[in-house]
Order: structure tokens, then sequence, then C-alpha cells
């Protein structure tokens, strides 16, 4: 990460003809860099917090507790927490009904 040596905004990095150039959004001012561009993975703009994966969905390995399901009303769920929010509130609790797979959040 670099910044204008002009006006101290961060600098935006691109490829161009082969070489490393930082250029300043706001007053223009560029310069070339040394190395080359890595590609960095950007997470998709639509995509959401992933509770948990289809992956994760087949292990049976999760905690489980007694509590209602609100669609089936089986009295087993597995649980677990993620922080969803900032990191000063406290995380979510996620269930997943043990019969039906139905997953609900309580917040805590």
């Amino acid at each position: 990460m670099r910044f204008c040596v002009k006006c101290g905004t961060r600098m935006k990095r691109k490829l161009e003809k082969g070489k490393l150039v930082f250029k300043c959004p706001v007053c223009g001012y560029t310069e070339v860099g040394e190395g080359t561009l890595k590609s960095e993975a950007k997470k998709p703009v639509n995509e959401g917090v992933v509770v948990i994966s289809r992956d994760e969905d087949k292990l049976r390995t999760m905690p489980q507790v007694r509590i209602e399901c609100p669609r089936c009303g089986h009295m087993k769920a597995y649980w677990w927490m993620v922080q969803t929010r900032s990191i000063d509130e406290s995380p979510t609790q996620f269930y997943r009904c043990v019969k039906c797979g139905y997953t609900w959040r309580e917040y805590s």
C-alpha cells in the first residue's frame, strides 16, 4: 500500500505495459513500482454471510441442544455461533433441526 507524496491519498495500483504503476485517484500523481501485480481474490458483492457450508452440513459432529424446532416441533437441534455483527456486539447463535434441517437464529 502506498500513499501519494503530494496529497497523502492512498494510491491505486494497476498493471500497465507489464509494469506495476501506482496512481493517485485525487491529484493524478503516478509512480512506477517494483514487482508484479498479484491477483487478489475478491468476495462477490451479493454474497451474504455463510452460516455453514454444504460440505460442513453433511458432518454430524456439531454439538446438539434440546430446543423446539419452530417448523416441525422436534426437540433436538445442532447449534453454532457466528460473529455476524461488529465485534462489540454479542455473536448470533444458529440452530439447525436434526429432523427436518430447518435453520433459524437467535440473537444473544
